[in-house]
């Protein structure tokens, strides 16, 4: 099996790319956005995955390990052969695909050619589960969190507190507050107000 190729690009097609590796030049498949920037001459280090049928050996040549590992999830699909995974591929982003997935949303494979909408629909149905979560989620995931403790400095302020005092108060109790209390807006005030105390209350801007 070859798992990777690094070496000279030695010829680019829209589609494939010969790579010279101690001599001898490999024919992978690869992505027209992946070909469309390499240059005659530079350097690549591919992933690949070598088909071996009967009549033909194929490689596929991949820039990323997670392209590479759902080009392979792709070929399990019932009707996905190696030129239609890398079409989908060539189509939608890991990150896209994931999320499609993962919305049971078939409509972005209708979308590519040569997927008919049976094989869009097994695609999301028999690759439920098995793609890693998009990585949008847990930016959004942080988003969310970073904008309780805002929320509750606001409610703070709101209450009389100045600007300084509640950032200063919610950051620190965020600090030793459990996962729990810190995606509550409710909780994570209320822990803030046991700690600040009506004695140390102050007007707003002050």
């Amino acid at each position: 099996m070859i798992s990777s190729l690094t070496g000279a690009v030695a010829h680019v097609d829209d589609d494939a790319l010969v790579v010279v590796v101690g001599g001898v030049g490999f024919s992978v498949a690869v992505v027209p956005q992946l070909a469309r920037t390499v240059a005659v001459g530079s350097d690549i280090h591919l992933h690949t995955n070598l088909i071996v049928r009967e009549d033909a050996l194929a490689l596929f040549g991949f820039e990323t390990r997670e392209e590479l590992v759902v080009f392979g999830q792709l070929l399990s699909v019932t009707g996905v052969g190696p030129k239609s995974a890398l079409g989908v591929l060539s189509s939608l982003t890991v990150p896209q695909i994931a999320e499609a997935v993962a919305a049971d949303d078939d409509a972005p494979f209708k979308r590519v050619s040569g997927i008919g909408p049976k094989t869009a629909k097994l695609i999301v149905v028999q690759l439920a589960g098995k793609l890693a979560p998009p990585r949008s989620a847990a930016p959004a995931t942080a988003r969310a969190a970073g904008a309780i403790p805002a929320q509750v400095a606001q409610a703070l302020i709101g209450l009389g507190w100045s600007e300084r005092v509640a950032a200063e108060a919610v950051a620190s109790v965020a600090d030793g507050a459990s996962e729990t209390d810190r995606a509550s807006v409710q909780a994570l005030l209320r822990l803030t107000l046991s700690v600040l105390g009506p004695a140390r209350r102050e007007p707003a801007g002050g």
